[in-house]
């Protein structure tokens, strides 16, 4: 009988095995018929306060009946969920510590294979986060989209439409009424946001990088299909198990840079780049900015979903999918990298046909390359990130004066104010919004466009900031700036009528100011104090990396191949 990691505790040594065992059968188990099968442990992130994962309890269900026909013992726990909605300040403060929930989760219980259950953004990157640390055998699977919501004969885009009609309604085009019969179409049931999101980016990815059934991302949430393909990963992962198919074996570094390339057709979330390059971390492999940079000049964005295009998941899933995107590529791909299934990507292709009107040819594209890029300069030594698919292409080349708030607070007072000092070439600066300096790095980076410029019919501007956005969201908009202004680097010194340079064809930022002068400036400039002296958020002040290394743990990163090490417990009396 082949030696499995539940061995240990099933099989232990004097009162251990049976009290173990015991255990499973008060859970319900019948261990009787236990002899040394696979222990699949299926990581579930339902929670009511997270709609876009309320699917996932038929989604278990659904896993655990392959799991049997496999011939393993599947047992379904709970992890932390990441409602994007409802958490705040943000979901990306608790990323990295689902990913510490997983990880031990795996190393502490008789697990040797594991399903990872998410939908909504952070999610998706926490559970292959942790799964990938602890390096057991693993399969994710999603919840799918939700569907579209309509207004007034409209359908409607999860977080697009929204930031638009926030806008209208700012403006007065449109009545309180009708801002409530907007956000009564936008709740439209269960399942993540139905526009090129992060959810739909990251899932998508996660096709490609060999983690998911491909074509299972952008499945409708009740989809028989969907459910035929949980099945079929439930009973894959048993076999994965007695194949020690890992995801180290798995997620290479050519699976990464396909996954770059699927980012880069989809017009894929700013997001992305920040968890691919984490999640890529922790098998000690570097993405960023070499990586995203190389072929964010190559790919251009195919795929016709908002923000970037028009249309939303549900159509794009029937023009084709993930598998239609891989098609129209062609030799942008690399086919021959291998899946979870083990087998290469070009035998997993069907033979559908693809909707080009949605998922164009690369040679008529959504827009040229880049999707997005990296900048970088005195502003941003270790880089800045835009998505130019959904910018203003007239202000790709800029410079404007600088009107700066010194953190989220200062934005939501002063913004609308008639007199703000601002005019249509400012570029607007958020401050102090990053991964330490909120703590957790808010999607605060789009920036309203001030009311005063709105009622002129300026709908775009050169904003900059050091936080995110969401990936729904569109406009000229600079993010990510490292290092963040808490950490005290140039960003952190910009002031009001500073002169600030973007030339996204050179990948240039710069702030046009004496070198001396942001010497002087450097030197006066006091760290702001946190307010967090203990609990989670202290430990995440002290951890956290900056967005160039994935916004992971330092404690959680691995520094060298030792550390790639997964420690197994010792398993004797608790």
């Amino acid at each position: 009988m082949q030696k499995l990691r539940s061995h240990n505790w099933f099989y232990a040594a004097n009162e251990l095995g049976i009290q173990h065992k015991g255990a499973l059968r008060s859970a319900g188990i019948n261990m009787d018929r236990y002899s040394g099968q696979p222990i699949i442990g299926i990581a579930n992130t339902w929670s009511e306060l997270n709609n876009c994962n309320m699917s996932l309890r038929q989604i278990a269900a659904e896993v655990k009946k392959g799991v049997y026909a496999g011939g393993g013992i599947p047992l379904e726990f709970p992890v932390m969920s990441l409602g994007e909605e409802l958490m705040k300040p943000s979901a990306m403060l608790y990323r990295n510590l689902l990913s510490m929930e997983v990880e031990e989760n795996i190393r502490s219980y008789p697990l040797d294979g594991i399903v990872l259950l998410g939908n909504c953004d952070k999610t998706v990157p926490g559970l292959l986060m942790g799964a990938t640390s602890a390096n057991i055998p693993a399969i994710q699977l999603n919840g799918g989209p939700k569907k579209a919501g309509v207004f007034k004969g409209q359908r409607l885009g999860s977080g697009t439409d929204l930031w638009k009609y926030w806008d209208d309604l700012r403006m007065g085009k449109i009545t309180d009424e009708e801002w409530e019969q907007i956000g009564k179409a936008l709740s439209c049931g269960f399942g993540s946001c139905n526009t090129m999101g992060s959810a739909s980016s990251l899932n998508g990815m996660l096709e490609v990088l060999g983690m998911m059934p491909l074509g299972l991302s952008t499945l409708p949430v009740e989809s028989e299909e969907r459910y035929t393909l949980t099945r079929e990963a439930g009973k894959r992962i048993v076999d994965m198990v007695k194949e020690d198919w890992k995801p180290s074996d798995i997620m290479t570094i050519n699976n990464f840079r396909n996954a770059i390339r699927i980012c880069m057709a989809l017009g894929g979330s700013t997001n992305s780049v920040v968890h691919l390059t984490a999640i890529a971390g922790r098998l000690n492999i570097s993405l960023f900015p070499d990586e995203f940079d190389a072929i964010g000049k190559q790919v251009p964005c195919i795929t016709d979903v908002q923000p970037s295009g028009n249309k939303l998941v549900d159509e794009w899933n029937t023009a084709g999918g993930i598998p239609g995107v891989i098609k129209q590529l062609g030799s942008i791909i690399d086919l021959s990298a291998k899946t979870y299934t083990g087998k290469k990507l070009e035998e997993l292709l069907n033979d559908n046909p693809v909707d080009q009107q949605i998922i164009r040819p690369v040679d008529h594209p959504v827009s040229h390359p880049p999707t997005l890029a990296v900048l970088k300069g005195n502003l941003a030594p270790r880089g800045a990130l835009i998505k130019v698919s959904a910018a203003d292409q007239n202000l790709l080349i800029h410079t404007g004066k600088a009107v700066v708030f010194e953190g989220y607070p200062d934005m939501l007072k002063r913004i609308d104010d008639p007199d703000l000092r601002v005019e249509p070439s400012s570029v607007l600066v958020l401050k102090y919004a990053g991964p330490k300096g909120v703590p957790g790095m808010p999607e605060w980076g789009m920036i309203p466009i001030p009311k005063k410029l709105k009622s002129l019919g300026i709908t775009d501007m050169v904003r900059v900031s050091d936080s995110r956005m969401s990936g729904t969201s569109f406009g000229t908009v600079i993010l990510h700036v490292t290092p963040e202004a808490a950490l005290g680097g140039v960003f952190a010194v910009i002031r009001n009528g500073d002169f600030i340079q973007i030339n996204i064809p050179k990948r240039e930022i710069n702030l046009l100011v004496d070198d001396q002068v942001i010497a002087e400036r450097l030197k006066a400039w006091v760290a702001p104090v946190s307010d967090h002296v203990r609990g989670y958020p202290a430990l995440y002040e002290r951890e956290i990396l900056q967005a160039d290394e994935g916004c992971d743990f330092d404690i959680l990163k691995p520094k060298n191949e030792e550390a790639l090490k997964f420690v197994q417990p010792v398993v004797g009396r608790s």
